[in-house]
């Protein structure tokens, strides 16, 4: 099946493309378009999703971007990598937990190619790294499935400011922190969108 990959160099303003991403969800259920893979970064946002309850903002100056995606309240900024995705289920088998499976399968394969040994917790969704004795938060999902189109995607901290979420609840999750591909000592990193694509066509062939 015909994916098309895009890639956006500066970050882009979170409402405008989501507006995108959801024409484009509209066309795939159509069969007017292809399937899509679209890595870009965003302006500085918080964006909470279906489940997020009020007491998970802590500073309640932040503007914070209701979604219809799944998850709760998270944090995206510049340096922190997002994937979207429109894959058609009707094409692909109506299977939720394979899909999840493969996308945490595409971040775990992502982070092992800079020999990051990462994780998912069936408690709380994501991909989480054990640094010391903590587990910590390194890849968010949130996805939305409309007629069994998939949508939205997944975020990956690479080397985002990590001091932002203080202000929330990551995901609604207290006792875990978070961290990104940087903050765990790798230095090299320029090329991974090169890494995120080939790892995830490999995943959605």
């Amino acid at each position: 099946m015909n994916i098309e990959v895009k890639k956006s160099k500066k970050p882009l303003d979170y409402t405008r493309t989501i507006k995108i991403l959801e024409k484009r969800a509209h066309d795939v259920s159509l069969g007017l378009k292809n399937e899509l893979l679209w890595v870009l970064e965003h302006k500085t946002v918080y964006t909470s999703g279906k489940t997020s309850k009020d007491h998970e903002v802590i500073d309640k100056s932040i503007k914070v971007i209701k979604t219809n995606r799944g998850g709760k309240i998270t944090l995206h900024a510049p340096g922190q990598k997002i994937v979207y995705f429109v894959i058609n289920l009707n094409k692909r088998g109506k299977d939720i937990r394979k899909l999840l499976n493969k996308i945490e399968g595409c971040i775990i394969s992502i982070l092992k190619e800079y020999n990051i040994k990462s994780f998912p917790d069936k408690k709380n969704i994501g991909i989480w790294v054990k640094d010391k004795t903590k587990s910590k938060k390194i890849g968010a999902i949130g996805i939305r499935v409309k007629k069994w189109i998939a949508y939205h995607g997944f975020a990956l901290n690479v080397s985002n400011d990590l001091s932002g979420y203080g202000k929330i609840i990551p995901c609604g999750i207290k006792n875990k922190g978070v961290t990104s591909i940087k903050k765990l000592g790798v230095k090299k990193y320029k090329n991974i969108n090169k890494i995120i694509i080939k790892n995830f066509l490999n995943s959605f062939h």
